[in-house]
């Protein structure tokens, strides 16, 4: 299977929590930049989105899309234009020009419209063992439709003549970079352009035998079951993904806190397999 703009939620179907680092990014590291959608919140409706890049955590956003009209006002487009483009965005964000509040803004997904959104159920050990299932000796794939991703601030939609049992699961999202096929797991890391947090919703009642034939595909692709976001940091900014906390808060409490340590199947080696 090629990948190709690939969305990739790693930590499925598991019950654990993910926190990520709050180390704060340099101004002097271009390299380590957080990728945002965004529109402006004085805008009218038909304002098209942009594409952004902020240096810290919660910092002002550089508007890559109004310092340069050829660049693309989403991350899409902007990974099809491969390095050269990346590197005109670090030019770009190294010169600190234009600005924008994050109060100023409404943040969006940070991506959109992939081509696909693959994930990986019982990838954590501490999952298995809650159920009582036995590890998975390769990788267990479903899927979410594209149509599912929703802003990180944005409300999840709960259609009650459809389900009655919605769940949460909070994932560490792989950003696939470009078109990969068949490639090795000391390979596969090549391809990863960054990491992302979303949460895997789910309709629990649509993921039994009894209904759809088993198949969990409509569980999973209700309309605002994958919030995503805010920011699509480079691979560069996480030294080691299989080191990150996890956390998920519903309402201020804490549901879910573990670490992405525990995967059975680590980015690699998943990547490999999908691109075989």
């Amino acid at each position: 299977m090629a990948i190709n703009k690939l969305l990739l939620p790693l930590i499925f179907s598991s019950r654990l929590t993910v926190s990520v680092s709050t180390r704060q990014f340099s101004n002097s590291l271009p390299s380590k930049m957080r990728f945002v959608q965004y529109k402006p919140l004085n805008g009218n409706g038909n304002t098209p989105q942009r594409l952004g890049v902020q240096l810290e955590r919660n910092g002002e956003i550089i508007n890559l899309s109004s310092v340069d009209s050829s660049m693309p006002n989403n991350l899409v487009q902007f990974l099809e234009g491969g390095p050269e483009l990346l590197e005109k965005a670090k030019r770009m964000v190294s010169e600190c020009k234009c600005m924008v509040k994050l109060s100023e803004v409404e943040l969006l997904p940070p991506i959109t419209r992939p081509d696909k959104i693959l994930c990986i159920a019982l990838n954590y050990k501490d999952h298995c063992d809650e159920q009582n299932k036995t590890y998975p000796e390769t990788p267990f794939f479903f899927n979410k439709f594209p149509s599912t991703i929703v802003g990180p601030f944005s409300e999840v939609t709960c259609p009650t003549n459809v389900t009655r049992y919605l769940d949460w699961e909070v994932e560490l999202a792989v950003i696939i970079g470009k078109k990969t096929r068949d490639v090795k797991p000391h390979e596969a890391m090549e391809s990863v352009f960054g990491y992302t947090i979303a949460q895997d919703i789910s309709a629990r009642d649509w993921q039994k035998s009894s209904r759809n034939g088993g198949q969990w595909l409509f569980a999973k692709s209700l309309d605002t079951f994958c919030p995503l976001g805010p920011s699509v940091v480079m691979k560069e900014y996480l030294n080691d993904p299989h080191d990150v906390t996890l956390t998920c808060k519903v309402n201020g409490q804490v549901k879910q806190n573990a670490s992405s340590s525990n995967m059975l199947h680590k980015i690699p080696e998943i990547v490999s397999y999908l691109s075989e």
